[in-house]
């Protein structure tokens, strides 16, 4: 933990936070909870480590990204363990706070190094931290196995039970925190936009990107998508050259120090124009994203509104000529999924797909089990909405070699597919647009909205005019 964060956050603000969430969680829970924040992981020797992120459970009780540092909750009270640095760290990494100055921030009951974890917390519940240095130190000072989502029992999946109430919906300090993630995600993804006019390379509009982030002592919440190969769902590829007939996909956003993330995806044209085939596919995904938007509200199941894009996209499709047939039988029989295979969004807190360590516990309400369909397999999200959540609407065409060239799904689809037709688009490979939505009690506030998603809009942007 560094002294500049420390001196970014508000101790007041933060520690009445965590005041609140602790008492939340007392009240769902009676037994004595232990969370581990993880340790970096080695590179390529000890001294060169990869980035370190703390465990987000932790993070919501601890407000601080502490390495190698543990906390004990019981009945509303926070007990922090971890270790002064030594003296002899100064020499590479400065003066750091103190295990007390760092207590009294995030307003803990009581403090002690972390010899002392072991004799107090040994009958604690707790979740699985993902790295495996940690999975065995929780092991050993629990002295038990300590098992994921899916195999948890007794207290560990109540405590899991009680961290997804609690999470599935946002406070005001979070909502803070969402809310400046998403305003410098609306910036670096101005820049990519800017940087398309003379980049000759995806890498060069990444660059760009996450410059705006580091400038804001951010870093990515997950690793940028910048292609255009927007087919490739989670394309990590940067080495591709920009030509003037390409739409560049970005999927990019933030994470803030403390942890809480964005998730932004803009498509637009290298050359700054849509040509009249990529405008017609764009304007069905826009479409789509709209109208999912405008149906979202307290009490709306969140597979209905993966449906309305599904439904809208095939109704597009048809209006082209891709698609034969009624929209809606259309969407019955998955043909939809050929070109919008995946769920229309997921939620997002201090993981950018929030929760997902648990599985689909957090995602799926109890009860609910994913489809098998080729059509619903993918949703990420399957509970009504609430007042406070923050989910991600991303409507989305892709012409998947993998999926297009599936010997059964030709045959499958033969007679809705007007092949001929869909050679026409062969300048759409992919298109996304995704915007940040939170559930208020009498709609929508969109975090994002101050990216233009209209091609006029867009094309303004990329030309500078």
């Amino acid at each position: 933990m560094s002294a500049a964060i420390m001196r970014t956050l508000h101790p007041i603000t933060l520690a009445e936070a965590l005041k609140v969430r602790r008492e939340k969680l007392a009240r769902l829970v009676d037994f004595p909870i232990a969370l581990w924040s993880g340790r970096s992981s080695a590179r390529n020797f000890p001294a060169n480590t990869y980035p370190f992120r703390a465990s987000s459970h932790f993070l919501y009780f601890a407000g601080l990204p502490l390495e190698n540092a543990a906390i004990c909750l019981e009945q509303g009270k926070l007990t922090l363990f971890m270790d002064d640095a030594s003296a002899a760290s100064a020499l590479w990494h400065g003066e750091l706070p103190t295990r007390n100055a760092i207590a009294q921030q995030i307003g803990a009951d009581a403090a002690y190094p972390l010899a002392q974890l072991q004799a107090m917390v040994k009958d604690c519940a707790t979740v699985l931290v993902q790295d495996s240095a940690s999975c065995h130190w929780q092991s050993q000072v629990l002295n038990r196995a300590i098992a994921s989502a899916d195999g948890a029992k007794g207290n560990d999946l109540a405590l899991i039970h009680a961290i997804a109430t609690l999470r599935m919906t946002h406070d005001a300090a979070a909502i803070a925190e969402l809310r400046h993630a998403a305003d410098v995600s609306i910036q670096a993804q101005q820049a990519g936009m800017a940087a398309t006019r003379t980049a000759k390379t995806e890498a060069e509009v990444r660059a760009a990107i996450e410059q705006v982030m580091m400038a804001n002592n951010m870093t990515t919440a997950y690793t940028s998508i910048v292609t255009v190969h927007g087919e490739v769902l989670h394309n990590n590829q940067y080495h591709h050259e920009l030509q003037l007939g390409d739409l560049l996909l970005v999927d990019a956003g933030t994470e803030t120090t403390s942890g809480w993330a964005a998730d932004i995806t803009r498509t637009w044209a290298v050359s700054g124009k849509f040509s009249p085939t990529q405008r017609a596919i764009y304007d069905i995904v826009l479409l789509a994203h709209d109208l999912c938007i405008a149906t979202i509200k307290p009490g709306v199941e969140y597979q209905e509104i993966h449906l309305t894009a599904a439904r809208m996209i095939a109704e597009g499709l048809v209006d082209l000529g891709i698609l034969r047939g009624n929209p809606t039988d259309l969407v019955e029989m998955d043909a939809h999924a050929l070109f919008f295979p995946h769920g229309i969004g997921h939620l997002l807190g201090l993981d950018v797909h929030d929760m997902e360590d648990f599985g689909d516990l957090a995602g799926y309400a109890p009860g609910r089990q994913r489809s098998d369909r080729f059509g619903l397999g993918y949703l990420r999200l399957n509970r009504p909405l609430q007042t406070g959540m923050l989910v991600t609407i991303e409507p989305g065409f892709y012409q998947v070699p993998a999926i297009l060239n599936d010997r059964a799904r030709r045959e499958k689809y033969g007679d809705v597919v007007n092949w001929d037709r869909l050679a026409e688009f062969s300048d759409v490979r992919g298109i996304r647009i995704e915007d940040d939505v939170l559930i208020t009690a009498t709609g929508t506030e969109v975090l994002t909205a101050a990216l233009p998603t209209r091609i006029e809009a867009i094309e303004q942007l990329i030309s500078g005019n």
